[in-house]
């Protein structure tokens, strides 16, 4: 199967793959470029260093987000459909997003630079966000709870013999994410990867995680210890760098998992099943942990299992990688299960729905 995937992702010819190869060289040279960066502004400090590194496993985190693997997903399949290779769908939408990042981190540090003498009541806003964060998480899981039953249900049918209906199961796709439902009308509008940059603009205006309050947070603390607008430029910089690493990534493997789906319908029924139900896992656990953190911290609870949710919460950025292995090792395990079902030999009855 990953040969397959592989071969997908040659159907357009050189083309693809010389600029499957330059996204690749830019990806990897805006990271260096923005360590090389942050290694020159925090020399004197090295402490600071381990901050950076945190902002930039947030950006990682960020980028598993339901709503954005739901974003990229659709405006993927939909330009496939449109006969294009797309590769920097990922990538559009994580700069118009990060862009809003970095305007909030420099308001919030001018800001602080004047008020820094209430910085401690400002503290009250990380509990808040947190509280939304999680709530958000639970819901987004619930409604892909919701989605995934449709498509499980789906995939059973068509195992036992009904007629798939492909129009009704795109509408049912475009149906995951919170953000990407209310956003669903611009999507209409996406006919070119960079269409993507005011879609990704606008789900940054959602502040829809604890990692941009988590980033803001760094901001607001390095100014308030007057520190200049370069230095304090790095964080949302390493966040930027982290997302549009993942995100990009994303959605050049969203596009030959797309292209070995589309050779087969039952390919695109179990593709979607699969990530569905890891984007379930993953949105619970990251609201559990942060729900648990905050009745702890609340409630001044002790105990073994009370310092692992607080070890969790303090090294959050690092929970980032966990997600992206969750994400590989689901991947491997439904490539094996589909392989060993011999699902690729079912004979499916693709209606017009």
């Amino acid at each position: 199967m990953p040969r397959s995937i592989l071969r997908s992702w040659n159907l357009g010819s050189a083309d693809l793959r010389a600029r499957l190869i330059g996204v690749a060289f830019l990806l990897i040279g805006a990271n260096v470029l923005v360590w090389l960066w942050a290694v020159i502004a925090l020399h004197d400090r090295s402490l600071l260093l381990g901050t950076g590194l945190l902002a930039y496993t947030f950006g990682l985190r960020h980028a598993v987000d339901a709503d954005h693997i739901a974003a990229i997903d659709n405006s993927t399949r939909k330009l496939m459909q449109l006969g294009q290779r797309p590769v920097g769908v990922g990538l559009y939408f994580a700069l118009g997003h990060s862009l809003v990042v970095i305007l909030l981190a420099i308001a919030v540090g001018v800001a602080v630079t004047q008020i820094s003498a209430h910085y401690e009541n400002l503290k009250a806003f990380s509990f808040i966000g947190t509280s939304v964060s999680a709530l958000f998480l639970f819901l987004l899981a619930a409604f892909n709870v919701i989605v995934l039953i449709s498509v499980y249900r789906t995939f059973a049918a068509v195992k036992r013999g009904a007629p798939f209906a492909e129009n009704d199961f795109d509408i049912l796709l475009n149906n995951r994410g919170f953000i990407a439902r209310l956003l669903k009308p611009l999507f209409q509008i996406v006919t070119k990867s960079w269409h993507m940059f005011p879609i990704g603009f606008l789900f940054g205006i959602g502040f829809d995680t604890t990692t941009e309050v988590a980033l803001f947070g760094i901001s607001v603390t390095q100014a308030a210890h007057g520190a200049s607008l370069g230095t304090l430029l790095v964080f949302p910089a390493l966040f930027t760098a982290g997302m549009s690493l993942i995100d990009t990534t994303d959605g050049i493997l969203m596009l030959g998992a797309y292209g070995w789906a589309f050779m087969r319908p039952v390919r695109k029924l179990y593709y979607n099943l699969t990530i569905t139900a890891v984007s379930v896992v993953v949105a619970v656990l990251i609201g559990g942990i942060e729900t648990l953190g905050l009745v702890g911290d609340t409630f001044k609870l002790e105990g073994p299992f009370w310092a692992v949710i607080e070890a969790l919460n303090d090294n959050f950025g690092a929970l980032g990688y966990l997600i992206i292995g969750l994400f590989a090792v689901s991947w491997i395990a439904s490539v094996s299960i589909y392989r060993a079902k011999g699902y690729d030999d079912l004979e499916v009855k693709v209606s017009s729905g």
